[in-house]
């Protein structure tokens, strides 16, 4: 049985000419925290990037959902970072 193991990544956004979000090619990261850096750096006007992670068991192509561990700029409303209240 393979090990579940945690992907980090960010998801950039920037938009179109018509105003709508465009999601760019995801960039891998090492951690939480670099995942977060990452994002953050790349908050701007029209532009904005989700920091993200992913659980699972690759050789068994079995992941869990993504949890969005920071948003930051200009994100599309449904991108909320998940908290554990």
């Amino acid at each position: 049985m393979s090990n579940r193991i945690t992907y980090f990544a960010v998801l950039p956004f920037s938009r179109t000419e018509e105003g709508d979000f465009l999601a760019e090619v995801a960039i891998e990261a090492r951690s939480a925290d670099q995942a977060r850096s990452i994002a953050s750096r790349m908050a701007g006007t029209e532009r904005g990037a989700a920091a993200l992670s992913k659980t699972g068991h690759p050789q068994l192509g079995d992941w869990e959902d993504a949890v969005i561990l920071g948003s930051y700029g200009d994100v599309p409303d449904d991108i909320v970072p998940y908290t554990s209240d």
